[in-house]
Parts: C-alpha cells; sequence; structure tokens
C-alpha cells in the first residue's frame, strides 16, 4: 500500500460541505462517508480529507476543538499544474461560498493564493515554475 494523508477536518455542516468542496471538483467515496462523515479525495488516491461532524470529530479527540474561523492550527496548501488552475480553483471557492483572505502572490517562479473554505479552514493553492 501506498502511503497516504488524511486529513481529518470538523465541519458544522456536512451536506453543505460536501455541496462546496464538490463545487471545487473534489470527489466523495460513499463507501467511506456516512452521516457523521464523508471521505473526499483531494489528491488522486493518496490524500485525501475527512470531512467529519464537529460532533464526531469531538469524540476523537480529548482537547477542544479550536474553532477555524478564530485560530488557525494548519494551512493545507495544494500544488496546482498552472497559475490558470490556481485562479480557476479560487474562482470556484469563491463561488461556492468560500473567501480568499489575501490577493495572489506573484513570486515570478512562483503564483499563490489562499481560501478560506465555509468553515474557516485555510487553503492554499500554489504554482511553481518547472524550472524553479
Amino acid at each position: 500500500m501506498k502511503p497516504q494523508i488524511t486529513l481529518n477536518l470538523p465541519v458544522q455542516d456536512l451536506n453543505k460541505s460536501k455541496a462546496f468542496f464538490s463545487a471545487l471538483g473534489f470527489t466523495f467515496n460513499a463507501r467511506f462517508s456516512g452521516d457523521n462523515a464523508a471521505f473526499m479525495s483531494v489528491v488522486g488516491d493518496t490524500i485525501q480529507a475527512m470531512l467529519t461532524t464537529e460532533p464526531f470529530f469531538k469524540s476523537l479527540i480529548d482537547k477542544p476543538l479550536a474553532p477555524a474561523r478564530e485560530a488557525n492550527e494548519l494551512v493545507i496548501c495544494l500544488s496546482c499544474e498552472s497559475r490558470e488552475e490556481v485562479d480557476t480553483l479560487i474562482a470556484k471557492a469563491v463561488a461556492a461560498g468560500g473567501r480568499t483572505p489575501h490577493p495572489p502572490e506573484d513570486h515570478g517562479f512562483m503564483y499563490d493564493q489562499g481560501f478560506e473554505d465555509i468553515d474557516g479552514h485555510l487553503w492554499n493553492l500554489v504554482w511553481v515554475a518547472p524550472e524553479a
């Protein structure tokens, strides 16, 4: 089995979060999804996210849940194939109810911009020139 990464993200409304990420083109595996969680493919079959209802997420931890709209523990960074892909995904995120916390950053060899999903989790999209 290839190494995999699964991000577990608490969400307030599972159906709204599924709709948000579906609008960005992410897909869900019904086999590993249910009323409390949805298994989402982020990048192929090696990086996934398990969107979990907040009550279910709380049952898995023994510390308080940090509200993502108020505090950040991490930024999820995804590589993109082009600047255009960055811009396209950002536009889809905003159209689906997300927000951009900062304008795009263009460093010549690298281009990036982030979005905040409807639960406040930060995602950064980045393109790096192949020759960099």
